[in-house]
């Protein structure tokens, strides 16, 4: 059963990620916090120390489903071709899905103390090596033609992490056509057999 304290904790975090969005971290004051979570300002800090504390909470969060969405789906296959589709396919989505956090977590990250930060850096390092591993055994096995691994990885994340800036409810696309289309493109840049 989920306590009265944590469904407050919740309400605030879904407060200030509908204020960050909105009007940035820079931009969000408590009282916008507060006002989106239906609250009193003062509960902002009863429940968090900072602002910035509830925006590397929102992160970390963020951070730690996309790592387990990745390994998920690095270990969803023995071939690397199904792999990777597997990655930037559930990679892609969930930025569609998740459009609105999405942009939170990755384009207000540069606002957390520098230990927060370095936390949320250690788990995008995971996901890097994640899908570098999934591109070497791609390369070891002959499935994948790749000229530099790192490059790759960063521009096949960076693609679906761009989703979330562009996506938008109600658009003609859904979140599943564009992650088969992402895949579709990773497949191709990786010179998949």
């Amino acid at each position: 059963m989920v306590s009265k304290s944590e469904l407050t904790r919740a309400r605030l975090q879904d407060g200030a990620m509908a204020s960050f969005a909105e009007h940035g971290f820079h931009g969000t004051s408590t009282r916008h916090i507060a006002a989106a979570a239906g609250m009193s300002p003062a509960a902002v800090y009863v429940h968090f120390s900072s602002k910035e504390e509830l925006l590397f909470e929102i992160t970390r969060t963020g951070h730690q489903q996309i790592l387990e969405i990745v390994t998920a789906a690095a270990d969803s296959a023995p071939d690397s071709t199904t792999r990777l589709t597997n990655i930037v396919r559930e990679f892609v989505i969930y930025h569609a899905q998740h459009h609105i956090s999405s942009r939170v977590v990755n384009y207000e990250l540069t606002r957390l103390d520098p230990e927060h930060l370095a936390e949320i850096v250690a788990i995008r390092v995971q996901i890097d090596r994640t899908l570098t591993g999934v591109l070497e055994d791609g390369i070891a096995d002959g499935e994948f033609t790749v000229g530099d691994v790192a490059m790759t990885t960063t521009a096949i994340l960076s693609l679906g992490v761009d989703v979330s800036r562009w996506f938008r409810d109600g658009r003609a696309w859904s979140p599943e056509s564009v992650g088969d289309y992402y895949a579709g493109l990773a497949l191709a840049m990786v010179g998949a057999r």
